[in-house]
């Protein structure tokens, strides 16, 4: 990992094993002063190492069991007015543009099939939106992580 030293990557790694971790419990698991995984952890923070520190919450227990992966073709010149829109659907929760023939990947989070579809007429009904494909979610099989290539 360019940039990164070895003490960085232990970090990196302690956080990733234990995200809620203190500077005071990184500190004794790494063998550092407070003040050394303080100022590291302010570096990582200033060089946009980290992601948002939103809490990675299921949505199924706020009532939004059915989770759906839409494919959106959209015309270029529009691409940002229409990621905009996108964005304003409460039920989206990620979306990555993407090269190849389909240009955003947009998950999203439903109440039921009804309810899947009424999102995915919203997103078909944005000007720009030229087609959608939609697939349910079966599971999470691996879910995000970074662990590996921390320890590579």
């Amino acid at each position: 990992m360019a940039g990164y030293d070895t003490v960085d990557r232990s970090l990196l790694a302690a956080l990733a094993a234990d995200p809620r971790a203190t500077v005071v419990a990184l500190a004794e698991r790494l063998g550092l002063s407070r003040n050394t995984v303080q100022a590291r952890l302010a570096r990582l923070e200033a060089s946009d190492a980290f992601r948002s520190f939103e809490r990675c919450i299921d949505p199924a227990p706020l009532g939004y069991p059915l989770e759906a992966f839409i494919n959106v073709h959209v015309r270029q010149k529009v691409l940002s007015e229409v990621v905009a829109r996108i964005a304003e659907i409460p039920e989206v929760i990620q979306a990555h543009g993407l090269s190849g023939q389909v240009d955003l990947l947009v998950r999203v989070v439903g109440r039921d099939a009804h309810d899947l579809f009424r999102i995915d007429g919203e997103i078909l009904a944005i000007d720009g939106v030229e087609r959608t494909e939609t697939a349910l979610g079966m599971g999470e099989l691996i879910p995000y992580r970074l662990s590996p290539l921390l320890g590579r």
